[in-house]
């Protein structure tokens, strides 16, 4: 149905970039966003789980009827992408795609660098998707663990991050990239201690615009009522710290709802 809302996961706060840039691009659709607050993180998972908590996540906001699903974890869209093709009847779109076509045309040199979970590093899921539009391209890819929890902590501009930063990007900087992707949708809530540490000519690829409009492209049908859309934010644990976010993000009146996985 057009008045359908386009639904957005991803493991916690990361997602709500993704959010915001189609809220952006696509004013008038309404939006459903569910954060598996109470999974947090999913880079350190294995396979399998990964995919069991995207089929799940899948499954909760295939019960508001949506039209399009966006798969905002970089993780989940490494490993549960085609497995969630399959599995639903509607349009599922991930965020590695399109970061990566975005890379390949930033990038004038071809050292392309990768950062992300240990999950998405370990999939090559970007090396691949580079590779296959650049086949001349260079990646460097460097898992950061960290990065995650310091963000749902709260620490974006804190210095314990930036130290953190410095020991992930430094061989990053030492391989001469002139394009970072930014491959978690987590890591743009930290682009500027990002950016302190790498030179002046490296272009950072945030890859929620380019999926934002990857969902301008593909959307089945668009919303007849030209109003304002609707934006429902879901979380499966309501904690103080997605708050602070998500309104950091979103707003100071984003409303934020608890619901349960177990429910199904």
């Amino acid at each position: 149905m057009p008045e359908s809302p386009i639904g957005i996961f991803d493991s916690g706060v990361g997602g709500l970039t993704v959010l915001k840039a189609i809220k952006k691009i696509l004013p008038h659709e309404n939006l459903i966003y569910f954060g598996d607050t109470a999974r947090v993180p999913y880079g350190n998972r294995s396979p399998n789980t990964i995919i069991k908590y995207s089929v799940e996540n899948a499954r909760l906001l295939q019960k508001f009827n949506i039209k399009t699903l966006v798969v905002a974890c970089n993780t989940s869209s490494s490993y549960a992408l085609e497995i969630l093709k399959e599995e639903f009847p509607f349009p599922v779109i991930g965020v590695v795609k399109p970061g990566a076509k975005l890379a390949v045309e930033s990038s004038k040199s071809k050292r392309i660098g990768v950062i992300g979970t240990e999950a998405t590093i370990k999939s090559g899921a970007y090396r691949k998707a580079i590779l296959s539009l650049e086949p001349f391209a260079t990646v460097f890819e460097k898992a950061c663990p960290l990065f995650v929890p310091l963000i749902e902590e709260g620490w974006l501009s804190d210095k314990i991050t930036e130290l953190v930063a410095e020991k992930y990007l430094k061989e990053l900087t030492e391989k001469e990239i002139d394009t970072l992707v930014l491959g978690c949708t987590h890591y743009p809530l930290i682009k500027d201690t990002i950016k302190k540490i790498l030179k002046d000519n490296v272009t950072l690829i945030d890859s929620a615009m380019a999926v934002a409009e990857e969902v301008k492209r593909k959307l089945p049908h668009r919303k007849k009522n030209k109003s304002q859309g609707v934006v429902r934010i879901l979380v499966s644990d309501k904690t103080p710290r997605f708050e602070r976010i998500a309104k950091m993000i979103m707003g100071e009146d984003t409303l934020i709802e608890e619901v349960s996985l177990d429910s199904e």
